[in-house]
C-alpha cells in the first residue's frame, strides 16, 4: 500500500471518529417516531419525562450549575430561551444588553441577561444571552416557571416531544430528512402546512400556547364553522387582543395527525393559523432544525 493511501486512510479514520455518521433509521417519519418511543433511541442526549400544565411542557433545568429550576419548552419562542425576573434576581444574572421580541402583532424592547450554562440532562448550552421578563405574573401559581427553553436550544439535533408518553428526547446522531415520507419542510420556524377541510394554509406549531387552534377571522369565514361567541382576550407575548370562540368540525390535518370537532379561537388581527399545545396532546412531534423538517404523528396503539 502506498504511503499516500495509508495517510488518506489514517485521516479518514480520524475524521470518522471525530464526526460519527448519523444513526440509520426508518425512512418514514412516523415509523421513526415509533421506533424512538419504544427504546430504539438509546443514543439520546436528552431522555426525560415531562409534565404538562395548561398543555405547556415543564422540565427541570440547571442554571449555572444550580437548581433544578422549572423551565417550559416553547417551540413558539425564538432564541435559546427566556429567564423569569425571579430567576434573574435569585442568581444575580448579569445584564447583557437590550433586544426586541415580536408576537406577530406588536414588537417590544426587552432586556437580556447572560447565563454561563443551561443544562438539560446531557445537553449543555454555554454563555448564552436570553430575554428577561416577568412571566410569573401572567400565569397561575401552579403554572409558574423560572424560564423557557426556546427553539435554538434544540437547534443542532432531532427533538422528539412524545405527548402521550410525556417524554422529551433529543438526539444529535439522528435525522429527520426532507426525503422521508410524512415529513413537512418549513422555511420559517415552525410554519407547516395545515389543512382545514379543503383549505390548506400555514400553521405555526407553538407548544407554549394554551389553546387548540387560533384562526384568523378571514380564514374562519371560509370554513363554515359554528357560529362564534364572544370570548376573553387572547394573550400574546406583548399584546392582548380581542377574540371569539367557536368549534370547527374539520377534518384538520397536521402532518399525519387528523383532528375533528375542535374548539377554536378566532382573531381578526392574526395573519396565520396557530397550532397550540392542546392540538398536539395526542401526537408525537419531531423537529429537526438542521434539515428544517417537522413530523407530527399520532401515537400507535400497542
Amino acid at each position: 500500500m502506498s504511503s499516500a493511501k495509508q495517510s488518506f486512510l489514517a485521516l479518514a479514520a480520524i475524521v470518522g471518529a471525530a464526526f460519527p455518521a448519523a444513526a440509520s433509521g426508518p425512512t418514514d417519519a412516523c415509523a421513526l417516531a415509533e421506533s424512538l418511543s419504544v427504546g430504539a433511541g438509546g443514543d439520546a442526549l436528552v431522555d426525560l419525562p415531562f409534565r404538562t400544565i395548561d398543555g405547556r411542557i415543564y422540565l427541570d433545568v440547571l442554571v449555572n450549575g444550580r437548581g433544578p429550576f422549572v423551565f417550559a419548552v416553547d417551540t413558539g419562542a425564538s432564541g435559546i430561551g427566556r429567564a423569569d425576573a425571579s430567576l434573574v434576581s435569585e442568581l444575580a444574572l448579569p445584564f447583557d444588553g437590550e433586544g426586541q421580541t415580536s408576537d406577530g402583532v406588536t414588537t417590544a424592547k426587552v432586556d437580556t441577561v447572560r447565563i454561563a450554562s443551561l443544562t438539560l440532562d446531557g445537553l449543555v448550552r454555554s454563555e448564552v444571552s436570553v430575554i428577561a421578563r416577568d412571566y410569573r405574573s401572567r400565569v397561575s401559581p401552579e403554572a409558574a416557571f423560572s424560564g423557557i427553553l426556546g427553539r435554538e436550544f434544540f437547534a443542532d439535533g432531532l427533538l422528539m416531544i412524545d405527548f402521550p408518553a410525556q417524554r422529551l428526547r433529543f438526539f444529535n446522531v439522528r435525522d429527520l430528512r426532507a426525503d422521508q415520507s410524512g415529513v413537512m419542510v418549513y422555511e420559517r420556524a415552525f410554519r407547516v402546512p395545515v389543512t382545514l377541510g379543503s383549505k390548506t394554509t400555514a400553521g405555526n406549531l407553538d407548544t407554549g400556547a394554551d389553546v387548540t387552534l387560533v384562526i384568523p377571522a378571514a380564514v374562519y369565514e371560509q370554513l363554515q364553522g359554528a357560529p362564534l361567541q364572544s370570548a376573553e382576550n387572547v394573550s400574546l407575548t406583548n399584546t392582548r387582543i380581542e377574540s371569539s370562540s367557536g368549534r370547527y368540525a374539520g377534518p384538520i390535518q397536521i402532518g399525519e395527525a387528523m383532528l375533528t370537532d375542535v374548539p377554536v379561537r378566532v382573531v381578526a388581527e392574526l395573519h396565520e393559523v396557530l397550532v397550540g399545545a392542546h392540538a398536539l396532546k395526542d401526537q408525537r412531534v419531531l423537529i429537526d432544525q438542521r434539515h428544517k423538517t417537522v413530523g407530527v404523528c399520532p401515537a400507535r396503539d400497542r
